[in-house]
């Protein structure tokens, strides 16, 4: 995993509980904390600073995910600054996943293993969306697609019908996203 989500996961965890918060989750996680945004780190180093969050929260490990992922998104705007004023909304940004910003994701980090977002458009709100991704992290695409609702002051719905975490062949969200009035 590129070193970019640990450097993010940092703030979260800081922003919400202080630097003190951040070394005792990393002690908890028994990790060392050095992370640099271009590095790759294996996937179980994340999931053991998830699993010691999980423990300081009392978060279940698919909550804290989708929280993280929720809190991420707005951070990676900050990073890329621009990158999500091309989509007039959550659905025009979640259309562009795969097309779009993975691509230049992986310009801009060599070696990045993406997930792969296959969408159908089922309504003028409504998206239909399968999420592949050996690393499993479903749950921390379920809050990036809220903290898309977040970025552009809209109410997101995500049902998530279907989980390979519970036995299903594949993940699959619903996602609805309520009209802006105003």
């Amino acid at each position: 995993m590129k070193g970019i989500v640990f450097n993010v996961l940092e703030e979260i965890v800081t922003e919400h509980y202080g630097e003190e918060g951040w070394e005792g989750l990393l002690d908890r996680a028994q990790v060392t904390g050095a992370y640099t945004s271009l590095g790759n780190y294996e996937d179980d180093e994340m999931m053991r600073l998830v699993g010691a969050a999980c423990e300081v929260t009392g978060l279940n490990t698919a909550d804290c995910l989708q929280w993280v992922g929720r809190e991420m998104l707005p951070r990676f705007e900050q990073a890329y600054p621009g990158v999500f004023d091309h989509y007039p909304d959550s659905i025009g940004l979640l259309q562009a996943l795969n097309d779009v910003i993975h691509p230049e994701v992986v310009k801009l980090y060599p070696g990045a293993r993406v997930p792969v977002f296959d969408c159908t458009r089922t309504g003028p709100q409504e998206l239909a969306m399968d999420y592949r991704s050996e690393r499993g992290l479903c749950s921390l695409a379920h809050g990036l697609i809220l903290g898309t609702g977040d970025r552009y002051g809209q109410t997101v719905h995500v049902e998530h019908p279907e989980c390979q975490h519970r036995g299903d062949g594949r993940c699959h969200f619903q996602i609805h996203v309520e009209p802006n009035v105003g």
